[in-house]
């Protein structure tokens, strides 16, 4: 259905999230970087969506050291959310500041769709939680990031992230997710960990939903989501997936362009005009205004 014609869904947002969670089967949540992920993903059966900082700034051109703005990220998160209409997880990074600037986030994505905020604890500038010598915010300080996002959220779920793993170690990023929880977070990823025994301490010390990060070329092995279900998580990520999928394709295709002249014999590696069409519900949107003839796809298409 054209979004045109689509209505407001009964629950709000974050409601919908923590019925996802509060079911036995972990929560499958493929990152989306942009409107035409989404949706390809919702038709593909995915429930929720994962935006990530990380692949949200890849997509600007620029490092994921905290540059991008609150605007640019609100702005990404309404396009996903018009697109697909499913509950999207936000990484909000730092909170883009300190309590108030925390607050405002958690407003503005909420206005924009949003079903949950990420906050983590390290300070500016801030790195990829697989990189090395990340700055760790006191746990005092990230505490009450939280709860200044607790008081302004209205159904927003709040998931603490915590990268104090590699630095302090298991037993202190346990003590952290606590005190996070404490503060009122809904649900706690902990960030980075390279071992099953992590993820099943976690889930013995914590009784909150638990988001697993299996990212891609970091410090995390190949784990399935049905052995993070068995260990006792509720959500598996693949946050960066898609934007390396599409950066990988589209590096061979300007490849081929420059060497072939020409794009023929890379089409077999393309999405179709017919299968965008479809996604994008195409058809549907010309069905809405009379003066449109309904468009035919040419024969050639493939």
């Amino acid at each position: 259905m054209a979004w045109l014609l689509q209505k407001q869904v009964g629950s709000p947002a974050g409601d919908r999230l923590a019925a996802l969670w509060d079911r036995r089967e972990i929560v499958r949540i493929p990152g989306a970087h942009d409107a035409l992920s989404a949706v390809i993903a919702r038709d593909t059966g995915f429930e929720s969506l994962y935006l990530s900082g990380g692949a949200l700034s890849a997509s600007l051109a620029l490092p994921d050291l905290g540059m991008m703005t609150m605007e640019e990220l609100v702005h990404q998160v309404r396009t996903i959310v018009r697109a697909s209409q499913l509950p999207l997880i936000v990484d909000g990074d730092t909170g883009y500041g300190e309590a108030l600037n925390v607050m405002r986030l958690c407003r503005e994505l909420e206005e924009a769709g949003a079903a949950a905020v990420q906050l983590e604890d390290q300070m500016l500038p801030k790195k990829c939680g697989h990189l090395s010598d990340k700055l760790l915010n006191d746990t005092t300080s990230m505490s009450a990031k939280i709860a200044a996002a607790r008081k302004a959220r209205s159904h927003l779920r709040i998931i603490a992230r915590t990268d104090a793993m590699a630095s302090e170690g298991l037993d202190a990023a346990i003590a952290r997710a606590k005190a996070y929880v404490a503060a009122g977070a809904d649900a706690i990823f902990p960030e980075a960990l390279t071992e099953e025994a992590h993820f099943r301490a976690f889930s013995e010390a914590l009784d909150v939903p638990l988001l697993a990060n299996m990212t891609e070329f970091g410090k995390t092995p190949y784990f399935t989501a049905e052995q993070f279900q068995e260990w006792g998580f509720s959500m598996v990520i693949w946050p960066v997936t898609s934007l390396r999928a599409e950066a990988g394709i589209v590096r061979a295709l300007y490849q081929h362009l420059a060497e072939h002249g020409g794009q023929e014999g890379f089409l077999d590696r393309l999405m179709s005009r017919k299968d965008i069409y479809e996604h994008i519900g195409y058809g549907d949107y010309e069905a809405l205004d009379g003066t449109i003839a309904a468009s035919v796809v040419p024969d050639t298409d493939t």
